[in-house]
């Protein structure tokens, strides 16, 4: 599995579509085409890759984390955040097709039920809750 580092493969991978919610992550996914093998150097004048192949140019599964100040105000909160979603991704990682994933935080937990800006009870509810993600976007789809 790869991170997703730069501000361009965030972007793109978010423009790719929502395929999973739960009450406060959301995940999107960009469809990567396969790549090209390399060709003949005097047959590489032709079209340019896509923008995904230039952005992503390993094929394998991609992953983000976004957790904004806005919902998690503190540093520590939003590092065990991402630390979660970086471990239940690797979980995951098998059955997820090769694209790329971006995890955003899309609402706050309760301040009232988690005090502590870290705690074990926090980190099973955000690992529930992203099982429960991957769980919905790993499905196959159903076509009517």
């Amino acid at each position: 599995m790869q991170r997703l580092k730069t501000r361009p493969q965030f972007q793109a991978t978010l423009a790719g579509g929502t395929v999973s919610r739960t009450a406060h992550f959301a995940l999107h996914r960009l469809s990567l085409t396969a790549p090209t093998p390399p060709l003949a150097q005097a047959d590489s004048i032709g079209p340019a890759p896509s923008p995904e192949q230039a952005l992503f140019d390993l094929p394998d599964v991609w992953m983000g984390a976004m957790v904004p100040k806005r919902w998690a105000r503190r540093a520590v909160t939003r590092n065990t955040i991402k630390r979660q979603i970086y471990t239940v991704s690797q979980a995951f990682a098998a059955r997820l097709p090769l694209a790329a994933h971006v995890v955003r935080l899309r609402t706050g937990f309760d301040r009232k039920q988690f005090i502590s800006a870290t705690s074990d009870h926090l980190k099973l509810a955000v690992r529930l809750e992203l099982e429960q993600l991957f769980e919905r976007a790993s499905r196959p789809e159903v076509v009517a």
